[in-house]
């Protein structure tokens, strides 16, 4: 990325980025580069902006699902599940810092929005 420079970075989340967030997180930061990441836990190691999956509010389905299992379900017999609630989650602060101004339409559909 430092040869051949990014406008941006999108960072999907997987057992490697979640591992390598704080690393990721500051690359992001050193070259300057605006960032959206899968989840929440980038914002919470210094990043910018996440959308993805309420996880607590996912796993709390997974145990509903295992719970079943355990009661005697089929597996093969229960429905397949998305994760119907999303959060997108802002930490303005750390925008402003890398001159990056957040458009007030994202703000007023985000979840949280960390001054």
């Amino acid at each position: 990325m430092t040869r051949d420079p990014a406008d941006g970075l999108i960072v999907f989340t997987d057992w490697t980025t979640s591992r390598n967030a704080y690393a990721i997180v500051h690359m992001a930061h050193r070259l300057k580069l605006p960032a959206v990441y899968g989840s929440r836990h980038f914002v919470d190691n210094g990043g910018q902006l996440s959308y993805g999956v309420d996880y607590p509010k996912f796993f709390v389905r997974t145990a509903d699902y295992i719970t079943r299992i355990l009661d005697g379900a089929k597996p093969a017999d229960l429905p397949v599940e998305q994760p119907t609630q999303f959060e997108l989650v802002v930490k303005l602060s750390v925008a402003r810092s890398q001159g990056i101004s957040v458009p007030q339409s994202v703000l007023l559909q985000a979840t949280e929005v960390i001054r």
